[in-house]
């Protein structure tokens, strides 16, 4: 027994100091998202957009479902030199075009692709810090999740997030084993648990009003 509650304190200490930064993370995201400093605007066509000739794209991919659509279009925007998780493809059938909302953290590209002429239009913007954190505490989510994680960066960001979560779990738990072992901070415990809950409970009643 005494074994074991040495091996969760370490646990508990050094897992606890690894996930500090990513909580930071969470935590400023969170900040700016709660008050609304991250706008994080679409970007607009200029006169500058450039637009690239001779782009290899079959018309066949505007037909493909979901997905398998996203996945045809990747070889394309490595073409262009974009990168990124694809928002969502929307498809011009009159105009033969398919315009493409790519976005990192810290950028959105909106390519509009001709596939009839073969060419593609690059509208970009670069996004502030703040835009950047909301936009990783948001996604992947659950929206469009048919297309979500397309990109190699969202994939790894996705198991980041997870990892996160499943440390903050055990983290807490044992947190609350280390404190239940210790009868000397056990009363004091016990209040801050009740402040805690109290506190939860009356939050959610708030709201929920």
């Amino acid at each position: 027994m005494r074994r074991f509650y040495l091996i969760t304190r370490d646990l508990h200490l050094y897992l606890g100091l690894f996930l500090s930064p990513f909580i930071l993370l969470f935590s400023a995201s969170v900040f700016y998202l709660v008050h609304g400093l991250a706008h994080r605007p679409a970007p607009e066509r200029s006169d500058g957009s450039p637009t690239v000739t001779d782009v290899r794209i079959s018309p066949e991919i505007a037909a493909l479902p979901g997905r398998a659509r996203v996945d045809a279009l990747r070889p394309v925007l490595e073409q262009l030199g974009v990168h990124g998780e694809i928002d969502f493809i929307r498809h011009l059938p009159k105009e033969h075009r398919l315009i493409v909302p790519v976005r990192l953290p810290d950028r959105d590209t909106v390519v509009e692709l001709d596939y009839e002429r073969a060419t593609g239009t690059l509208i970009s913007r670069r996004h502030s810090i703040g835009d950047a954190l909301v936009y990783l505490h948001k996604m992947p989510g659950p929206h469009n999740a048919d297309v979500r994680g397309n990109s190699a960066l969202m994939r790894a960001w996705r198991v980041f997030a997870d990892g996160t979560v499943y440390v903050l779990l055990f983290i807490t738990v044992s947190g609350i084993y280390l404190w239940a072992t210790l009868k000397a901070e056990r009363r004091i415990g016990l209040l801050l648990l009740a402040a805690g809950a109290m506190t939860f409970v009356g939050l959610v009643y708030v709201v929920s009003a």
